[in-house]
């Protein structure tokens, strides 16, 4: 694919554009549908996803954001293809590395990370307000904005790219967005080892005031990817110490 031309606008070259399913996003998360019913949901950073398409048209309110938004859908359509079809080469090659029980071959994973793209492009196609372009770690929404924010499959898992302090400022910026909680999945790097600055952001976060857990969950592709981090906003902790110093 040809270099965008211009020069503000991020490279598609320079990203892989690749999503995970609604179902997937329900058991990474740990998530009940009616549990996000009335919620006001931000998928970050959340790339060819299918969480947004399919949430709304069941009547859920997510909206999603990413850095390659700023794209049309079809170079986007086309940049996915071209990742997934590289990805399955690359997962014949690492097999040993993910476990199959929920996809059961390569041929289930592809055709998985095809629904997420076509449902993503097409819901893009029709309803282009629900995809944000941003550029992480700064997004244009306003404070509490959104009631729970998901963040899957970016911040841990490039932690050889992107530093503690990039770390530090993204997380601070969702939660500047979110009313009520934060989750990011998974909390390993792209080894399959833990995040190496995980107790230390946990320690920052709760000397900060809010209320963080490791949360283990039933999915898991890539080894050891199987939990995900819960951040919530202390808000009752914090009425209750209102209220006592009032």
């Amino acid at each position: 694919m040809r270099k965008v031309e211009q020069s503000t606008k991020l490279e598609l070259e320079r990203v892989i554009f690749i999503g995970r399913t609604f179902e997937e996003y329900l058991d990474m998360f740990s998530l009940l549908p009616e549990e996000l019913q009335g919620k006001k949901v931000l998928d970050c950073p959340a790339g060819a996803c299918s969480f947004t398409a399919v949430g709304n048209k069941l009547g859920l309110d997510i909206t999603a954001c990413d850095i390659t938004y700023d794209h049309k859908g079809e170079n986007l359509k086309n940049k996915g293809l071209q990742d997934i079809e590289h990805a399955m080469e690359h997962m014949e090659k690492a097999k040993n590395n993910y476990k199959w029980d929920y996809f059961k071959n390569i041929e289930g994973l592809r055709a998985h990370r095809l629904r997420a793209l076509n449902d993503c492009t097409q819901d893009m196609s029709a309803s282009s307000e629900r995809y944000v372009a941003v550029t992480l770690p700064t997004l244009p929404f306003k404070d509490d904005e959104f009631d729970l924010l998901l963040s899957a499959h970016f911040l841990f898992m490039y932690a050889d790219r992107l530093d503690f302090q990039f770390h530090i400022k993204t997380i601070n910026e969702l939660l500047r967005v979110t009313k009520e909680e934060v989750r990011i999945f998974p909390l390993v790097d792209l080894k399959g080892n833990r995040y190496e600055h995980l107790d230390q952001l946990i320690g920052y976060l709760t000397d900060d005031g809010y209320m963080v857990e490791e949360v283990d969950v039933s999915y898991e592709f890539q080894r050891n990817a199987n939990s995900f981090l819960r951040i919530k906003k202390a808000k009752i902790m914090n009425d209750v110490a209102t209220y006592l110093n009032s």
